[in-house]
This record gives C-alpha cells, structure tokens and sequence, in this order.
C-alpha cells in the first residue's frame, strides 16, 4: 500500500466524501482513512437530502463538481420542492432518500476514482514538522501504528470524536449507534493547539413499516413532476413512495412531561448544547407549551427495507417512556419499535480557530470541516467538506485558495459565519442568514459557481459542456427577452407580471415563469409586434417575421419556446432573475444601508416586538442586548445580516415618520 499522498481525508462521512472527491479532482494524490469502507457516506440521522435553507447548499455543492446532488437524484423515492407558497429564492428542493442505496452510490463511485485511495483504520496522531502537518499515524487491523505522509489533512470525524452515546440513564462510548468512538485524535488536536469543546444532537426511534397503521395517517406524496437536484440531471424517472403525517396529542404530551426528568439531559448526566432548530421533543413540549399537537412524520428508510424513520421525535428518554409515546399517537399504537432514539455527545473544535479556507490557525496544512466545526446537517457537513478539500489540495499542490464570498453562495455564508462569529449551538443553514438571498437562489446555482468551480480544477469537461450549452441558451434568451417588444413592453416586463412572493407571505402567485412569457406570445400572436432589427439595421415586418431579402429572423416567441424545450431549467432560472428585478434593487438599496452601520443608534425604549418580519429568536436576543448600533446588534450571536436589514429599513421608517 502506498503510504506517501498530498491529502490525507480523516472520516467517511459526508464531509470527508466530498472533500477527498475535490482533492482528487484536482489532481491531488488523496487517501481516505475510515474506521469501515461499509459505513462510508452513512446516512446516519434521517434518510434525506435538502429542504428549505439545505436544498440550496445541495445545488451548490453539485455547481462545484460534488457529489451529493448526483447521489440523491440516483438513489432518491421521493422528490417535493418545498415552501413552494412562496417566491423562488426560498424554495427547497428535498428529496427522500434510500439510505443503503445512497452509501451504495457514493462507495461504487469513490472506487472508480483516479487518484483517490480508501483505506480502513483510525487516525490516532497526526504527525508534524516546521509547524506544518506532514502526515499521520494509523491504527488498523493490518498494520499497527502505520505512519501516513502527506502535505495537507483535512479532519471529518462527525460525531465520533470522544462520543458517547446516551439512552435514559444509560450510556456508552460510540460514535453512532454500535459503531466505536474515536479517542486518540482529540489528545492530538489538543497538543496541536486546538481548543475543543462538547455538542450534542439526538436521533429518532425507527419502527417496522408492517406494523404501521397507515390508514390512520395522512399520506405525504411527491412532485407530480419531480426536480432533479444535479444540473447534469435531464429529468427523473421514479416511483416515488409516499411518506405518511400524524402528530403527537396531549396524552402524548402527559407522558413526557410525567417522565422528562428522566431524560439525560435533566438528569445532569448530559449537559453539552444541542440544536435549537431540531430540538428533541421533551424541548418541543416545554418550549410550545401552548401547542397541543406537533407534527410527526412517518419516513420510509429505502425499498428493500422496512424501517421507518421517525422525523419529529428526537429523544434520549428511557425505552419505556419511547414506547409509551409511540403507543400513544395515531397509527403507532401497535408499531414495534426496531431501534430507540438516543443522544450522542461528541468533540468539536469551536471554528474561530479556522481561516476562511477552513485551514486552522495553530497549524499550515491543517484542515477541519463538518460537525467537528459545530455544524448540523448532512447538507453542511459536505458544504465544509468540499471547501476543505479543494483548500487542502491547493495547499499541497501550490495553488491559488478557493474562498466562497457571502455574496456568492450559501456556502460561503455558512463559512463566515463560522470563522468569524463561532456557534453556541449547533449551526444550521436558513436562507434567512444571508443578506443575498434573492440572488442566490436554488435554480441559479450553477451560474453562480461553477465558472468558479472550472478554474478551480472541481469542474470536469462533461460538466462544463453543459454548463456551457445551457448559458448559451440562456444569453441567446436574455436578448430575446430584452429585445422583443409586444404592447410597448419587452418580453422581459412581462416575464414581470407574475412577481415573487413578498416576504409577509401574502399574494402568492406561483405561476411558472416560462407560462408567461409563452402565454403571452401565443394569446397575442396576430398583434401587431415588434421584432429585433436585423445587422443591417433593417426592422423585421409583422405577421411573418421577415425583414429584407437573406436576412430573415425566427418569430422570438417560438425561439423561446424551442429554447425552453431544450435547456428547460437554465432559461426557467433566468425568468426567476426577471421576476425579481424589482425586489434585488430593493435588496441593495437595503444592503447600502448597512454601510455605515457604526453610526447608526438605535433607540433604548425600541420595541423589537413591532419590528414587522423580525424573527422571534432575533426579538429576543436584541431585547436582552440592547445593542446602541446596528453595528452592534449585528455582532449579538445568533444574529443574521438579514435581521439587520429589517431592523435597518424600520429605523429609516421611523426616522422619516
């Protein structure tokens, strides 16, 4: 076995699969070190790709040349776009995935790879010299303590640093369920320099499908045309499988409350933060007190299989008390319980410590990325993942780093959150944290980044001949629709008449874009209309849409039309950019206003309650604050540059009334 490589990939996770698929697509030796080549890409929590803030990241990661759009559109049973009751820029792609067809995928693929090796073992110290890591040493089955050269490292071990798992009053090392924790590393990471600390994330009960009362619940079915999440993706062809609804009610809710203080989180035997977006369900019942039902969703686990996963129910309550709950709701009472929910409490190293690059300050050469960053979600742990790779091959390699702006994506968001304000909870992607949301959107994702992801050597030649093709055809539209007039508005303008949801969520107009436009050509095609000039500067006549002799023009509505039937996605994106014209000079007239945030005060007796669109959580923490500047209420943790806009345009309101 070769034992001399430019990046060595620590975990199999979704960050290390995405990183050591980077590294290697730019030509980085890589080797990916694993405790078992059979849990690599694990879908270890729910068996799902996206969702609303997720599904954007997903898009992105497949702009860059990843791997995980490609996956989910090859092993997903179920695709639905998500917050569809609103404007584009906040819908989800979100699929239901087969999870053991998912690490199938992903396993299968990584072995076709040039470049990249899998080798099984633990790293139990990474090796340096001249403040630089130069490689690490590897425990396994077939050699003890073999050392490992390389350039970079890039370490994602999920939750598997130091784990500990937790059931009622019991618990246990792992890092997941029946799989060891990983002990050696932290001592490492620690003499390095590293500060680390302890998060935790809870897991759901999985039941027998068979043993389900699905005619009690309510089905959830898919897209009656489902999207591809990879822009290499033509169209799905898949049966989708439903998912089923219920919910827990007040006998459920007695239950818990009768028995939370046997949770190990009120015990004292747990007491590291967990997610506050994802919170377990004893939180949910004390934190919406008021609530007498939340919602539970039945998640079928694959098509071979008959687990069904839980979603909504995350809990470390004793296995008596999970069992009385789930006798208690509607459908379950006669489900048979395949495997409790637990909680698992691991090492992270709280990521201030990290550049922009995800290379760590301590040490050159070494690179974190995933949940040991505080992170929660598939979604950003192969974000991270991917980033770190290509940052890490580019170290090894000599190359120029590869940085994500906020303005450019999700991802780099994401990333500067990290880097510059740190967690207190595990961190997860929601639109609303980016002051961009209007330009980066789910559908535009590819224009975006992968020029970016090209000359950073992620991109390979099938996908840019695609890319290229689709912007052709897009540039080709864009003309069309600027140029072509018909009651004395362009195309464009009425690609305008159905607008995007305003953020209050009210006047919802769903209408796909492309239907406007082509409505338009059609319904109005004997009106007299105005065509593009030709080269020579000679109009175009109406009706049959020729100009002088030799220099005749294809009527622009149909145009259209056979663009749109032939790049359907990339010309449906670029009306989306159409649609919300208005709104982005909005967005930077809102951004300009944060320019001179030191200099703006905020009033002591304001009332964050009638801060119209503000969030609750953000209400809360400025009213406990009570930041003098916008400046300074933008540094509170847990606030977003998108509270702050709100926050802004209500001064300037207030100000001028």
């Amino acid at each position: 076995m070769h034992t001399d490589y430019d990046v060595l990939v620590i975990g199999g996770g979704h960050a290390g699969v995405e990183a050591a698929w980077a590294a290697s697509a730019m030509g980085a030796r890589t080797a990916l070190v694993t405790l078992s080549m059979a849990t690599v890409a694990q879908m270890a929590c729910n068996p799902a790709v996206g969702g609303v803030g997720k599904g954007p990241i997903v898009r992105e990661i497949d702009a860059l040349g990843g791997l995980m759009g490609q996956a989910a559109d090859a092993t997903g049973i179920q695709f639905r776009m998500l917050n569809r009751s609103k404007g584009p820029a906040v819908w989800g792609p979100r699929c239901q995935s087969d999870r053991h067809a998912y690490a199938a995928w992903i396993q299968h693929t990584l072995s076709q790879r040039t470049h990249l090796t899998v080798i099984e073992g633990e790293v139990v110290d990474i090796l340096v010299e001249g403040g630089r890591v130069t490689g690490a040493t590897v425990q396994s089955t077939h050699a003890d303590g073999e050392r490992f050269h390389a350039k970079s490292i890039v370490v994602t071990t999920g939750t598997f640093m130091n784990g500990q798992m937790f059931l009622g009053d019991r618990s246990w090392d792992g890092g997941r369920i029946d799989e060891p924790a990983v002990t050696g590393l932290s001592r490492s990471l620690q003499a390095l320099g590293l500060t680390l600390g302890r998060l935790r994330t809870d897991t759901c009960p999985r039941l027998a499908a068979d043993t389900i009362d699905y005619a009690r619940c309510t089905p959830q079915h898919g897209d009656a045309t489902p999207t591809p999440f990879s822009f290499l993706t033509d169209h799905l062809d898949v049966h989708q499988i439903p998912c089923h609804l219920t919910a827990t009610n007040d006998d459920v809710h007695r239950a818990i409350r009768e028995n939370v203080h046997r949770a190990p989180t009120r015990s004292g035997l747990l007491q590291s933060a967990g997610p506050r977006y994802c919170p377990n369900i004893e939180t949910k019942i004390e934190r919406f007190a008021d609530k007498n039902a939340h919602p539970i969703f039945l998640e079928p686990e694959g098509i071979a299989t008959h687990w069904v996963y839980v979603n909504g129910l995350t809990t470390s309550l004793p296995e008596d008390v999970q069992a009385t709950v789930i006798g208690r709701i509607k459908g379950l009472e006669n489900a048979t319980i395949l495997r409790f929910g637990y909680a698992i409490e691991y090492d992270y190293a709280p990521p201030t410590q990290l550049r922009a690059t995800l290379e760590t300050k301590a040490l050159a050469g070494l690179f974190l990325a995933g949940q040991v960053n505080g992170t929660t979600g598939y979604e950003e742990a192969a974000a991270q993942g991917l980033v770190a790779g290509a940052n890490a091959a580019a170290s090894a390699l000599g190359r120029n780093e590869f940085v994500l702006r906020r303005d450019q994506a999700y991802i780099g968001v994401m990333i500067d959150d990290l880097v510059t304000r740190g967690i207190t909870e595990p961190y997860r992607m929601f639109t609303s944290r980016s002051e961009h949301r209007l330009s980066l959107r789910a559908d535009n994702a590819d224009r975006r980044l992968t020029p970016l992801g090209r000359a950073a050597g992620l991109v390979d030649d099938h996908r840019w001949e695609i890319f290229s093709a689709n912007q052709s055809a897009v540039t080709e539209a864009r003309t069309i629709l600027h140029s072509t007039r018909k009651h004395g508005k362009t195309l464009w303008e009425l690609a305008q008449r159905t607008q995007p949801t305003p953020e209050d969520g009210k006047n919802v107009d769903v209408a796909p874009p492309v239907c406007v436009v082509e409505r338009s050509c059609d319904t109005e095609r004997s009106i007299p209309q105005e065509h593009p000039t030709t080269q020579t500067g000679e109009a175009t006549t109406n009706g049959d849409s020729t100009s002088a002799p030799g220099s005749r023009i294809p009527d622009p509505g149909s145009r259209l039309s056979q663009l749109t039937a032939a790049h359907p996605r990339a010309i449906e994106s670029l009306l989306v950019d159409a649609r919300y014209d208005g709104y982005m000079v909005r967005e930077r007239q809102s951004l300009a206003m944060l320019a001179d945030l030191e200099h703006k005060l905020i009033p002591r007796d304001l009332d964050y309650r009638a801060v119209k669109s503000l969030r609750h959580e953000a209400r809360e923490r400025l009213a406990a604050i009570a930041p003098r500047t916008l400046a300074q209420a933008l540094r509170v943790s847990g606030i977003t540059p998108a509270d702050i806009t709100v926050l802004a345009i209500h001064l300037a309101k207030n100000t001028k009334s």
